[in-house]
């Protein structure tokens, strides 16, 4: 008898139409659960999961230290599967609808200022491989030329780029589409790519697939591939800072609004289904607005003082 964790999974994958990361996101949160149940007193029947378990599950995620949006997450994994299963008849009552996650101080997403994109451009052309130099620079300018996840990174094809138009099909989370434009430098960096690099790793590794980017054996570059190829570009530039693919995506909105567009194509370009995720955003550029005023205009700060009058 097919398990109720895996009908979820085929239902994540079939009807939802969720991404294998996505789905493999639910499965890890699951399986942990049931690891900490087993750890804790042994595994339950999920009909007989109480507020109990919930709450010590809970309390054990704080212990660990976990961020706030990895409890959140899990949380939202848990009440996901407990919804299918009330749907299904295989759960009465669902343990963590009322849950309440503490709460802390908003945390702005981070994001790079200019000059310091300079720097990872930089020290992406300088990979001392220069097949894979071109490679690094074409998934930077992509990630921060279009704003895209690096899920939706890994997964383009060339049916999907129009160079002509500059503007690429981008398939979304819940299978959503959205058409995202790039600009000269994103469109110069994968042309120099495809020639120095995509098609002479492919020819050589006999590779055939329509992945934009690959890794060094021609093969489709994973999440953890540009994860892995960022961390050793900032580690190659002058900057200190860590960096992951979606501190990217951060910048690109945040230097969208900066220079005046409007929330709702950001909301767009970004693929949000909800302004109000969108919005974060402002609070970024609302920061940056306000210490740049602290710092060059004359009265921001108590104390300089006003001229005096003749």
């Amino acid at each position: 008898m097919v398990s109720a964790v895996e009908q979820f999974m085929t239902y994540l994958q079939g009807e939802r139409q969720y991404s294998p990361e996505t789905v493999k996101a639910y499965r890890e949160d699951l399986d942990e659960f049931s690891q900490f149940l087993q750890d804790n007193g042994g595994e339950k029947p999920w009909a007989q999961i109480d507020q109990l378990d919930v709450e010590v599950y809970l309390s054990n995620l704080y212990d660990r230290h976990y961020a706030r949006t990895t409890i959140a997450r899990k949380l939202s994994t848990m009440r996901s599967f407990y919804t299918f299963l009330m749907s299904n008849g295989l759960a009465k009552d669902d343990p963590f609808a009322y849950v309440q996650l503490k709460r802390h101080q908003n945390h702005l997403p981070r994001f790079f200022y200019g000059r310091e994109m300079t720097a990872l451009f930089t020290a992406a052309a300088g990979n001392p491989n220069q097949q894979l130099a071109t490679r690094d620079t074409a998934v930077l300018e992509v990630l921060y030329g279009t704003g895209i996840r690096v899920s939706e990174c890994v997964n383009l094809t060339q049916p999907d780029i129009d160079f002509d138009n500059r503007i690429m099909l981008i398939h979304g989370k819940g299978n959503k589409e959205r058409y995202v434009p790039f600009g000269h430098y994103a469109s110069d960096a994968l042309k120099t790519y495809f020639t120095a690099a995509r098609t002479p790793l492919m020819t050589k590794y006999h590779q055939q697939h329509n992945f934009i980017f690959v890794n060094a054996h021609g093969a489709q570059l994973t999440t953890a591939g540009v994860t892995y190829l960022l961390n050793q570009t900032i580690k190659r530039s002058s900057l200190t800072s860590e960096i992951h693919p979606h501190m990217l995506r951060h910048t690109f909105a945040t230097h969208l609004l900066n220079q005046g567009a409007d929330l709702r194509s950001v909301q767009e370009l970004l693929g949000h289904s909800s302004l109000s995720t969108t919005q974060i955003y402002t609070h970024v550029t609302r920061e940056h607005l306000q210490r740049d005023y602290r710092q060059f205009f004359p009265r921001a700060t108590e104390d300089q003082q006003p001229p005096k009058q003749p």
